[in-house]
């Protein structure tokens, strides 16, 4: 403990001056001079009379015993209709730096949006009510916040070093979902849905406005928009276990993200998220990143896949006489993926470098080996259904089969081949 609280308050500005990046004021000292908390850590709770005092008296004491700086625990009450608000309040009457704020709707981006709009504290952070992340990943998760060297933080289920138990079914959803992300919003953080999180008020300050959802999309946007924003994003692994008595609704969860996710490509193509405007008040350099559009990405493969599918189509007419329409189909697929690969990688993602280029190929291969099951697939089913297709019939499968591929292959190679935390 500390060794953290030197850390935060002796860490020489040198190191800063030195970097291309300039760090905030420290948090710490702000706080003390204002005789405020240092951090004001919310739980956002709906129904929760069965878990919440004992989850409260275990998160006081932990900041008590383990957090070198004065802390404050903010029970954000989401319109309950069991017992929660009483519990809430007699916890907060009961223990020091414990208060409890009640919201008439729910929404946990309601929630975080209202409490962080208005804390006195420098740092801010929320977690799950059931606090499945070991809150020893507290003090690491806010330390670079305090000492002003980044802008955000949050809890990894999915980086090197953390430890996850849960079932098949969760971590699936949660791989898939940050794919996603990566795929489409070209996201460079690893983990968006770990209800482990903190921010520098400052930044808050400027982000919440901008920030629409009040569900669980919330921290999604708020993340995407602070890192296209250029803002320093700090992780951290974490040991995490699953409630088993978790209530969310995954597929409500998960249709209202997918809304969120198109919403974002929308404000981001039309210009009305005002990503520089944010990037020039909040980022050093006072410019936004510039992850690759999608648009233009999505214009530039689609013209390489064009070329590629009548290169395709010329190769498997070429070869269908001679080698039989699976042979011909592997090869005039294979020879137009490697062109493609290359194609795509130089002028469709901006990589013009050498480095990782053989690993790059091998992914395109592996990329291409799930486009060849697909439309061998269709190829197989077509036969098994007409028999003997003629040749133009086969074609006409095929292109609709390579339409399909093309489209798992610009996801994969978009979210993951080429993905820019991969190529740098």
């Amino acid at each position: 403990m500390e060794l953290m609280t030197d850390i935060v308050l002796e860490r020489d500005a040198g190191s800063a001056r030195t970097s291309r990046f300039q760090a905030r004021p420290n948090a710490a000292l702000a706080a003390r001079d204002k005789g405020v908390p240092v951090l004001d850590v919310v739980v956002p709770v709906y129904n929760e009379e069965a878990t919440l005092a004992d989850s409260v008296y275990r998160l006081h004491r932990h900041l008590h015993d383990h957090f070198p700086f004065p802390a404050r625990i903010t029970i954000a009450d989401n319109a309950s209709v069991d017992d929660t608000p009483r519990i809430a309040e007699e916890l907060a009457a009961e223990l020091d730096d414990v208060r409890v704020v009640r919201l008439e709707q729910k929404g946990r981006g309601r929630a975080l949006h209202a409490v962080w709009s208005t804390s006195d504290a420098p740092v801010l952070a929320y977690m799950d009510v059931d606090l499945s992340t070991d809150l020893a990943a507290l003090a690491p998760l806010v330390a670079p916040l305090i000492s002003g060297h980044s802008d955000l933080a949050i809890g990894t289920r999915l980086g090197r070093g953390a430890r996850v138990v849960r079932g098949p079914k969760r971590e699936i959803i949660s791989r898939c979902y940050n794919f996603i992300l990566k795929s489409t919003l070209a996201a460079r953080f690893s983990d968006a849905q770990c209800g482990f999180k903190a921010i520098r008020a400052d930044v808050a300050q400027r982000l919440l406005p901008h920030v629409t959802d009040t569900g669980w999309f919330f921290d999604t946007e708020l993340l995407v928009l602070a890192e296209r924003a250029g803002l320093r994003i700090h992780e951290v692994p974490v040991d995490w276990v699953d409630d088993p008595d978790s209530r969310v609704d995954i597929v409500a969860t998960a249709a209202a993200d997918l809304k969120g996710i198109a919403r974002l490509l929308r404000g981001f193509a039309s210009g009305s998220i005002p990503v520089q405007t944010v990037a020039a008040q909040l980022s050093s350099s006072g410019r936004a990143a510039a992850p690759g559009s999608l648009l233009r990405q999505t214009v530039r493969f689609a013209s390489i896949g064009i070329a590629s599918t009548a290169a395709y189509l010329l190769l498997f007419m070429m070869l269908h006489g001679w080698l039989g329409a699976q042979i011909a189909n592997l090869i005039a697929l294979l020879v137009t993926a490697i062109g493609n690969t290359a194609a795509n990688r130089r002028y469709t993602f901006g990589i013009a470098h050498r480095n990782n280029v053989a690993r790059n190929h091998v992914e395109g291969l592996i990329v291409f080996g799930i486009a060849l099951g697909i439309t061998s697939g269709a190829l197989a089913t077509l036969h098994a259904i007409v028999g003997e297709p003629g040749r133009w019939v086969e074609a006409t499968v095929l292109v609709l089969a390579n339409l399909l591929a093309t489209a798992v292959r610009f996801v994969l190679l978009r979210g993951w081949v080429f993905h820019p935390r991969r190529n740098r």
